[in-house]
């Protein structure tokens, strides 16, 4: 008899998923209009004109950022830059050449150098090798938070002490409190994979989320916490029940941030990006596949990245894991929308 329901139940969900799947996925985008990563409207002809070795696009966007005091773009924009030139810097070197003390041309550098300093088997030596490049970018333009961020991941490559981290975090929030990037560099430095623990973590991102200004980014900051915890514990195979309910905590700030931005609206796309990932490891189907809904066709290489080799591909099947949960737990009487379940599933 115990079989025979489990089989009973089987069918059932999968007429279920056969019968609700292709109405869920009516408010995504086809596998093919997805992109990973894509870039704005002001960031794509800088980076098109990088790849033909004309820096001046590059050059004006961010000295735009600077000059509107514009750091959260500056600071993505930087990113995004920063990852062209690891492969194509040719750009980059006529830059220095024609403008060596350009504040922008300088950040790039530093940055650049940092993420190759990461990434080198001779990590802490590339690191402290760096150091300079990181005080020049600092001093060419004194108000800029974003060489203050590039610092606090110094100072983890580094092993800086507490001490030393305090001071420059005090540095970095004197020239914008409520700066994202820097937040984040902070939040790792206090992770349980450095210098911290999972409770240091969660209590440094929640405070920081409840002073955050509104629809600030930072305000989704326990969600990042919550995801570095869900890692170790796909690793390690425990938790916590307190932990658990700050995992959810988390998930509800982000999604109550999520709802304050439009549809596909690519600002706050790698935040919605982590929501979903954190809903779906908490089994809460329903709501991760409204993040995927709301993310449209802006995939974000992280947090997928960090799980798979391919990140788009990975986004594609976690998007399709949810809808088809969603579909199978949809009653087959009744409409689909009226039916849809909300809240948590294990």
């Amino acid at each position: 008899m115990v079989c025979t329901m489990a089989f009973l139940r089987a069918l059932l969900s999968t007429a279920r998923m056969i019968r609700h799947s292709p109405p869920l996925s009516a408010g995504l985008p086809a596998d093919d209009a997805v992109l990973l990563d894509a870039p704005d409207e002001r960031l794509s002809p800088a980076l098109v004109a990088a790849a033909l070795g004309d820096p001046e696009p590059a050059a004006k966007l961010l000295a735009t950022t600077r000059d509107a005091a514009d750091w959260e773009n500056r600071d993505r924009y930087l990113g995004r830059l920063v990852t062209f030139a690891r492969h194509r810097d040719g750009w980059l070197t006529d830059w220095l050449a024609t403008a060596p003390r350009d504040p922008d041309a300088l950040l790039v550098k530093a940055e650049l150098a940092v993420r190759r300093a990461w990434e080198s088997p001779a990590r802490a030596e590339r690191l402290h090798e760096a150091g300079p490049l990181i005080t020049a970018a600092a001093e060419a333009d004194p108000r800029d938070p974003v060489p203050w961020r590039l610092a606090l991941d110094h100072a983890r490559g580094t092993h800086a002490t507490h001490t030393v981290f305090e001071s420059l975090w005090e540095q970095a929030i004197r020239r914008s409190a409520h700066h994202y990037g820097c937040h984040v560099a902070a939040l790792r430095y206090l992770s349980a994979a450095w210098y911290g623990s999972h409770r240091e973590c969660f209590d440094f991102a929640e405070r920081a989320a409840e002073d955050a200004v509104p629809h600030s980014l930072v305000q989704a900051l326990p969600v990042r916490a919550a995801f570095a915890l869900l890692l170790d514990t796909q690793a390690l195979g425990r938790t916590t029940s307190v932990l658990e309910e700050r995992i959810d905590a988390a998930a509800d700030a982000a999604i109550r941030l999520s709802a304050a931005y439009r549809p596909g609206d690519p600002w706050p796309a790698e935040v919605r990006n982590l929501l979903a990932y954190v809903l779906l490891a908490r089994g809460r189907w329903a709501e991760a596949l409204e993040q995927f809904t709301l993310i449209g066709q802006h995939a974000t290489s992280f947090p997928w990245s960090s799980v798979s080799d391919d990140a788009l591909g990975r986004f594609l099947d976690a998007r399709d894991g949810a809808r088809l949960q969603v579909a199978s737990v949809t009653p087959l009487r009744g409409r689909a929308d009226r039916g849809r379940p909300r809240g948590h599933y294990a």
